[in-house]
């Protein structure tokens, strides 16, 4: 299975970006999706993450009110809605799909991995 993220680009303080992931097979629609980030000299961490049928949704506290994660029914497409963007968002962004219907908050639930779209916030 293959992960390709888009969507990413340079946008100012307070711009909105939306991201898309989409899967290269059907096999990851039974599974949970989900969104990391990478900042320079950072650590991954995790962003939001999606159940296998949109119907539970997780967010880091960082995001949560800001970034809306969100699945089309029965794909394997994840997108990531970010809004009031900061310069803190700067970073890669990477989808992933999970080992599990669930979504979770951690990196080590997730098989498959996408290439990563950078995401510029300038002020």
């Amino acid at each position: 299975v293959q992960l390709q993220a888009s969507g990413g680009g340079l946008v100012q303080t307070g711009g909105s970006l939306k991201l898309s992931c989409a899967a290269s097979k059907r096999t990851t629609s039974n599974n949970a999706m989900g969104w990391f980030r990478q900042a320079p000299g950072k650590e991954r961490e995790f962003v939001a993450s999606i159940s296998w049928n949109g119907g539970a949704t997780f967010y880091s506290e960082s995001v949560k009110g800001r970034f809306t994660i969100s699945r089309d029914k029965g794909s394997s497409t994840v997108y990531l809605q970010m809004n009031s963007l900061n310069a803190e968002d700067t970073a890669v962004y990477y989808c992933a799909a999970s080992l599990y219907a669930s979504g979770s908050s951690q990196a080590s639930h997730y098989r498959y991995w996408g290439q990563g779209t950078q995401v510029t916030v300038s002020s």
